[in-house]
């Protein structure tokens, strides 16, 4: 008999057994679902299924950079140990999960906003033996110039987007500082308003609790204001590579118009322009 596609979907979530492994078990059962699943009970085949919910702590964040230059994409892949995260067929299919993610109408998001048959794992879940599954995504596409950064534990990745400049240099350099320095935003204008008025309050309190007069406090708080930038805003910070000149400094006339931190198993950190 003939075994149909959403047949062998719906043993594979019943199962967790890879496709190849559901339609053998759908011929061999005559397309009895209740058979076909004691048949991969048997063939030991299911025991995927029991994986999912294990803490995945561990994976890659792994770079695709079109041909080129022009795009770029890292994404997470999870799993639960670092000896899977080393596997080859581990490594493999987080390499071609960013190629794919490249030629996708997507720019940022979690294994939710990719089709199904791209952010699925099953089979490598039951080769590999472990829980699995894709996190986050970072594609960027621009005719500017694009500054990658891949640490070498392969667990942080950054992107950074340049405009007005073809030095491709300077832009991976800012995107070594962006891994480093971990900036929330590009510059003091993006920061929330709520944000800025909850600072200046607390320097406003820590100067008058120090016996400053107001007209005195308020130049303190604007110091501590503008330290306070020059540890947040990527355009204020000391470049790592020079500390006695500024992002702002290295950056020029050209303009960051916007830069990804994706830390492995952490929030997705992203600031671009305000029409994006």
């Amino acid at each position: 008999m003939g075994i149909t596609a959403s047949q062998v979907k719906e043993l594979r979530e019943k199962t967790g057994a890879g496709m190849m492994d559901c339609k053998k078990a759908l011929v061999e059962s005559n397309g009895d679902e209740e058979k076909a699943v004691m048949y991969l009970r048997e063939k030991g085949l299911s025991k995927a299924a029991k994986k999912a919910g294990r803490a995945t702590s561990e994976g890659l964040v792994t770079p695709y950079v079109s041909p080129d230059g022009k795009t770029v994409v890292i994404s997470e892949l999870m799993c639960e140990t670092d000896f899977v995260a080393k596997n080859e067929d581990f490594q493999a299919f987080a390499t071609a999960l960013s190629e794919k993610i490249a030629g996708l109408d997507v720019t940022t998001g979690s294994a939710a906003d990719l089709p199904a048959e791209v952010a699925d794992v099953t089979d490598l879940l039951a080769k590999l033996g472990e829980n699995m599954g894709v996190g986050r995504f970072v594609k960027v596409a621009t005719d500017g110039v694009i500054g990658l950064y891949i640490h070498s534990n392969n667990k942080l990745g950054t992107i950074v987007e340049l405009k007005g400049s073809d030095d491709e240099a300077m832009a991976k350099d800012i995107a070594m500082h962006v891994a480093a320095m971990n900036p929330a935003c590009i510059s003091p204008k993006e920061l929330p308003q709520e944000n800025l008025d909850k600072e200046k309050a607390l320097y406003m309190k820590q100067a008058m609790d120090e016996g400053k007069p107001a007209e005195i406090a308020e130049k303190i708080v604007m110091g501590r204001l503008s330290k306070y930038y020059k540890e947040v805003c990527l355009l204020e910070q000391a470049f790592i590579k020079e500390d006695k000149k500024s992002i702002k400094d290295i950056v020029g006339k050209a303009e960051i118009a916007s830069f990804f931190r994706l830390a492995l198993g952490e929030g997705a950190s992203k600031d671009a322009d305000s029409d994006d």
